[in-house]
């Protein structure tokens, strides 16, 4: 069964969407502050955190990050009406996802599945593949550069690996949304130039002269290598 944690310093809404993520089929942990968040992570191993971003002491940007230094676990951020530039926040440090309060359970469920699913994608490729020092294998959903594995949050991974699957092809960012974020997805497109940028970042050692994520102005991305024959 998998595990969701739900940091909410609202009791009402965290008794609320325990009681709908179980009806799902979830095991749900309640945690009501950012400092037990980051004291419980490590020991709970949860599948999903859903984290408020407007908590008592340690607040919801500072539990996304210790988050994702240790882990790519998806992270939904939950946040207050209006919060346009803390969204834009959230995903630009590698939240997979964000919920604005008021919300409907049901779409949370959703939104859960979905972004449980993406982060479970084993792409259908057998096999590994070198772009010169970057190494990606399809099947085990892993990126190596210079032998070390990178450690990208997952809607990131999936994101490299289908712009991968289709080497020097140039792909809109309706393809990439499309394919990754998933059709329901309501946000802006400028959640893929986020993305770009973080895989930029991790990817930053591999030389250009083997390959690089170009960006085709006016139309979208493209995964650019060049192969020794």
């Amino acid at each position: 069964m998998k595990k969701i944690m739900v940091v909410e310093d609202e009791l009402s809404i965290s008794k609320v969407l325990r009681a709908y993520l179980k009806k799902a089929g979830y095991e749900v942990e309640l945690i009501s502050s950012g400092e037990e968040a980051i004291e419980k992570f490590s020991e709970y191993k949860p599948s999903l955190v859903l984290l408020d971003i407007m908590l008592p002491d340690v607040d919801g940007w500072t539990v996304l990050h210790f988050i994702r230094e240790r882990s790519s676990c998806p992270v939904i951020m939950l946040t207050a009406l209006g919060q346009i530039s803390q969204k834009l926040t959230g995903l630009n440090q590698g939240a997979d996802d964000y919920i604005t309060k008021p919300f409907d359970p049901l779409e949370v469920v959703a939104r859960v599945d979905a972004v449980l699913r993406r982060s479970t994608l084993i792409i259908n490729q057998e096999n590994i593949r070198y772009y010169g020092t970057l190494k990606i294998d399809f099947k085990a959903h892993r990126v190596y550069l210079h032998g070390l594995e990178m450690e990208l949050p997952p809607r990131d991974l999936s994101l490299l690996l289908f712009l991968a699957r289709h080497p020097n092809q140039t792909l809109t960012r309706e393809q990439l949304i499309e394919q990754v974020w998933g059709m329901d997805y309501e946000g802006s497109d400028r959640a893929v130039d986020l993305a770009i940028k973080r895989i930029r970042k991790v990817l930053d050692l591999w030389p250009s002269s083997e390959g690089e994520i170009k960006t085709i102005r006016g139309m979208g991305y493209q995964f650019s290598v060049y192969e020794k024959e």
